[in-house]
């Protein structure tokens, strides 16, 4: 019997080399797309896997041909991404998603998953716990083009075509596309380093976090769940026992470093704060599995055994700017296509 098919894009990156794996070992073929800005040696070589490289805004249609299914990852990861390159995070992180959606339907896929983030909600107070039915408001671009993306997509769901939009918790955890431009792994990495750990005043503020881990285990949930719990439907990904104030997140932290870290307090109190619901999918029968002590001691390990290390490419801003210096240098210098070897 043929494996069924995903077509996953943003397949390299943080969440992307998490997924891929896990969706090889439970029996799925998949075709991997993506720039493959962090290298295509990130993902491993597997005799079901297909590496293609192309850039989402102009995926080719042929690529959905007897495609099951469609995990859309492929997107500018944040608020300083949106922040720096604003018309590129509405063009990837929007249009594109939306025109990948269009021709995976138009291509018979059954079933199409987009991930969105809890950032879309803004910020409330802290007595409020928002849900699916929680009225959004989007304070950066990022969250903004996410929002629009779920505006254009969610009513091509059908009968045949099975769309569910994940808004994801914070994300945390290992990956072999590392990143510590995200709290919880910057907060681990920063005070591993230098055993201090910075944090914003006074500590109440919430947010919800998710292992990287089980956002993977989430997307397949999604991609395999009963068509009619999740076709048409918004999902909040994560745990409500990962929602976590900010202070009690800094010391567990600090906690799991080896000699300790001191916390420092910085700045006035932050009223950005927001707590989450995850009713909806725990209805449906996902938990998440990996806690915070876990999440933080898998990167200690890491960064212990030299296997984790911030660089210039473990900060998404920083080595997207790195490539667009070195794409400026070498315009100016190169000659007939050519540096020094002809």
């Amino acid at each position: 019997m043929n494996k069924p098919t995903l077509l996953v894009t943003g397949a390299g990156g943080y969440i992307g080399c998490v997924l891929v794996p896990r969706l090889l070992d439970n029996g799925w073929r998949v075709i991997a797309v993506d720039r493959y800005f962090f290298g295509q040696d990130l993902l491993p070589e597997h005799p079901d896997l297909e590496k293609v490289r192309q850039d989402t805004r102009s995926l080719s249609p042929g690529l959905f041909a007897d495609v099951h299914g469609v995990i859309d990852l492929a997107a500018l990861s944040n608020d300083p991404m949106g922040d720096a390159f604003t018309d590129e995070t509405w063009a990837i992180n929007h249009r594109a998603r939306a025109r990948t959606a269009r021709l995976a339907r138009e291509a018979g896929a059954a079933r199409y998953v987009i991930p969105s983030s809890c950032s879309i909600y803004g910020f409330a107070p802290p007595t409020t716990i928002l849900d699916e039915a929680s009225t959004p408001n989007p304070l950066t671009v990022y969250a903004k083009a996410n929002l629009a993306a779920e505006g254009d997509i969610l009513p091509l769901a059908g009968a045949d075509f099975v769309v569910t939009i994940l808004r994801f918790a914070t994300l945390f955890g290992a990956s072999p596309r590392m990143r510590f431009d995200l709290a919880i792994n910057g907060m681990t990495e920063g005070a591993w380093r230098t055993r201090r750990l910075p944090l914003m005043r006074d500590g109440n503020q919430w947010r919800p976090m998710i292992h990287v881990r089980d956002a993977a285990r989430a997307l397949e949930f999604a991609m395999t769940a009963d068509p009619h719990a999740v076709n048409g439907r918004i999902l909040n990904a994560g745990s409500d026992d990962l929602n976590v104030q900010i202070g009690p997140l800094g010391r567990e932290v600090a906690s799991l470093i080896p000699g300790g870290a001191e916390i420092e307090w910085y700045g006035d109190p932050d009223a950005r704060s927001y707590r989450v619901s995850f009713a909806r999918i725990a209805a449906l029968g996902y938990r998440t599995t990996v806690s915070i002590t876990e999440g933080v001691a898998e990167i200690v390990a890491g960064l212990e055994s030299k296997r984790l290390a911030r660089r210039a490419d473990t900060i998404t801003l920083d080595w997207y700017r790195a490539l667009e210096e070195w794409k400026t240098r070498i315009h100016q210098v190169e000659l007939e296509g050519a540096i020094l070897k002809a």
